[in-house]
């Protein structure tokens, strides 16, 4: 089983954060983590909005966020326990991972509304 890689703080970069976070997914998970106070395994992200993620998907997803400093894993028995690294990068960057996670909130609840909107167009002109 390979080790798990996590950078130092000092070797976490905006550009490494800015990656990791540009993917939909990715932010989605990372915002899940960074609201939550425990730590949450692989597989409660298996299901995100209305999709499914496979598990090689996922592995791939947290992998990129691990790599970039974002979130710290650990193995136990088969499942891996994900928890947020936001307090360390805030220390860093003060700032940053909360303006890209309200401005995902945002960006979240204005697909939100226009899904909502569709599905209620789409519903008049059927019925």
């Amino acid at each position: 089983m390979r080790p798990l890689i996590h950078p130092s703080i000092e070797d976490i970069t905006v550009e490494g954060i800015l990656h990791a976070l540009s993917d939909p997914v990715r932010v989605a998970i990372y915002a899940e983590l960074a609201g939550s106070n425990c730590t949450n395994i692989c597989s409660n992200f298996l299901q995100m909005s209305d999709r499914s993620i496979p598990k090689s998907t996922l592995s791939q997803h947290f992998r990129a966020l691990r790599e970039a400093g974002l979130v710290r894993s650990e193995r136990h028995g088969v499942e891996m326990h994900n928890t947020s690294r936001c307090v360390e990068i805030e220390q860093r960057f003060p700032g940053l991972l909360s303006a890209i996670l309200k401005a995902h909130g945002i960006q979240s609840a204005e697909r939100a509304r226009a899904a909502r909107r569709k599905q209620a167009t789409a519903r008049k002109q059927g019925g």
